[in-house]
């Protein structure tokens, strides 16, 4: 089973023939279908079905030389709201079946950050047109969360937020001078870091980690697009898997300057998710890309 299915509101499913099952319910009654020609006069297809205000799942493969459908694989989706970053993008194919990966460097976030590709099949008739690299595209962040802790906010004054705003486009300035070739900028971020170090590990003496460090967004484990991630929960919707009626928590996170949709079943979910609170958990990244109008 795939590990972020129950994120969805599909913990109940244990057994392949359970599976199978869904498998079969998503490709006969989906609500939208792709397809593009990919390789030797093979065409690749994807079928959606919507299990909730925009979750569902999509069960990619192709079409066989009798024209049925073979299914390659699946994996559990959560459509994602408003725009995330505006930074180039650039996408790698999967080693071992038709999935790509996406990489992006948003300074904001302070890592390259890598994510799961939803819509590969715009990807692909693109990259058969040769229409590849496509100026201007933009991307839409969202995240499957297998477990998570709701955290009380930090509390703020309106000094506060502006001077973290300052202070955190700043760090963006000198991060793309850096990149660019800038050695004192360079020399600004290394002195800027032990500085750092020092004010949280003298803090750290008197108080919790959690009251000094308001958000944070780094790689987690060995595959390269999940991550233990904190944000500021900016809403919440509750969602029913009308399938199972297992409730699902969507909260919009505002985490390292970045806005995106993290979905998470509320039996893995420790608290009582609100606005101004904060989110701590593990998530799969997932991404879609916003082509322009080329028409």
């Amino acid at each position: 089973m795939h590990k972020f299915l129950r994120a969805i509101g599909f913990s109940g499913i244990k057994t392949n023939k359970e599976l199978n099952k869904l498998l079969n319910l998503t490709t006969s009654l989906a609500d939208t279908k792709m397809y593009a020609e990919n390789g030797e006069d093979i065409v690749a297809a994807e079928y959606y079905k919507e299990f909730g205000e925009n979750m569902g799942l999509i069960v990619r493969g192709e079409y066989d030389e009798n024209n049925d459908f073979q299914s390659s694989y699946y994996f559990p989706v959560l459509k994602g709201y408003g725009i995330t970053s505006t930074e180039d993008i650039s996408i790698e194919r999967q080693a071992e079946k038709e999935a790509y990966a996406g990489v992006c460097d948003d300074v904001k976030v302070g890592v390259t950050l890598i994510f799961y590709l939803q819509n590969m099949i715009p990807y692909i008739k693109y990259k058969n047109t040769n229409m590849l690299p496509i100026r201007g595209t933009t991307l839409t962040l969202s995240a499957l969360a297998s477990q998570g802790t709701i955290m009380m906010p930090i509390v703020k004054n309106e000094s506060d937020v502006a001077r973290g705003k300052q202070v955190a486009s700043n760090r963006n300035r000198l991060i793309a001078q850096a990149r660019s070739g800038d050695e004192s900028a360079m020399e600004s971020l290394t002195l800027e870091d032990m500085d750092t170090y020092t004010h949280i590990s003298k803090k750290l003496r008197t108080e919790d980690v959690f009251t000094i460090v308001d958000t944070f967004f780094m790689p987690y484990g060995v595959e390269c697009d999940q991550y233990s991630i904190m944000g500021e929960i900016q809403a919440v919707r509750t969602v029913i898997n009308p399938y199972t009626e297992e409730k699902v928590y969507q909260m919009t996170l505002l985490c390292n300057e970045l806005q995106f949709d993290i979905c998470i079943n509320a039996e893995d979910l420790l608290g009582e998710p609100m606005e101004g609170r904060r989110f701590k958990g593990l998530v799969w990244m997932q991404g879609y890309i916003n082509y322009p109008d080329l028409v």
